[in-house]
């Protein structure tokens, strides 16, 4: 005897699988991790400073300590060779004066000597590379390059004192410029550097297309 049982109902169909999301765009370029470093320029819309690099130690240090005894070796010479003499307590400061402009001349020289190191800074932004350059509080260069420009990037290292301390020059081609070059002179980690640069050249380029 046939048993008129109710029909299964069909199984709904499969929905279609959905599209798979779309891959997360690359991230903005993130600033330095704290404060951004004091920079004498106007940063543009959306800069960050990557990174802020001056010349090796080596292109501050010698000079300074050569201007120091400059500075201060004739006058201790000639104050004990005057002192042996028995002749430094009568010369009083028809010795002294001079020795105070003497040692002021020199100590001048060497505050501007630390003054153009501490201001001859180069800056890489998300952007830009900016060459900045002051020799006295009364004048400034500034030179920049887009990141887009940079053409060709090689270090060069040349000489023993060069090799042994580890610093180099950075130099790139740039377009858009009327020199052709921006050179990043006697910097440590050049090589480190010059990949940064490479990377966020890239990366601007990417983002303007």
């Amino acid at each position: 005897m046939e048993t008129n049982e109710p029909a299964t109902p069909e199984p709904d169909a499969a929905p279609p699988p959905e599209a798979a999301p779309p891959p997360p765009l690359t991230p903005a370029v993130e600033p330095l991790p704290g404060p951004q470093p004091s920079v004498p320029f106007p940063l543009q819309q959306g800069e960050h400073v990557l990174a802020l690099v001056r010349r090796h130690w080596w292109f501050l240090w010698p000079f300074t300590v050569w201007l120091v005894i400059v500075a201060f070796a004739p006058v201790a010479v000639l104050s004990g060779l005057f002192d042996a003499i028995g002749v430094l307590d009568n010369l009083d400061w028809f010795f002294w004066i001079p020795a105070v402009i003497w040692i002021a001349y020199w100590g001048m020289r060497a505050l501007f000597n630390w003054y153009r190191y501490q201001n001859d800074i180069w800056v890489v932004t998300n952007q830009r590379l900016i060459d900045v350059f002051r020799t006295n509080p009364f004048n400034k260069r500034i030179t920049t390059a887009d990141l887009v420009n940079i053409q060709d990037m090689k270090v060069e290292r040349r000489g023993i004192t060069a090799t042994v301390l580890g610093y180099s020059d950075l130099l790139c081609s740039t377009a858009g410029t009327d020199a052709g070059r921006f050179d990043i002179s006697g910097v440590p980690q050049a090589e480190e550097l010059q990949l940064l640069i490479d990377r966020e050249r890239d990366r601007e380029r990417m983002r303007r297309e």
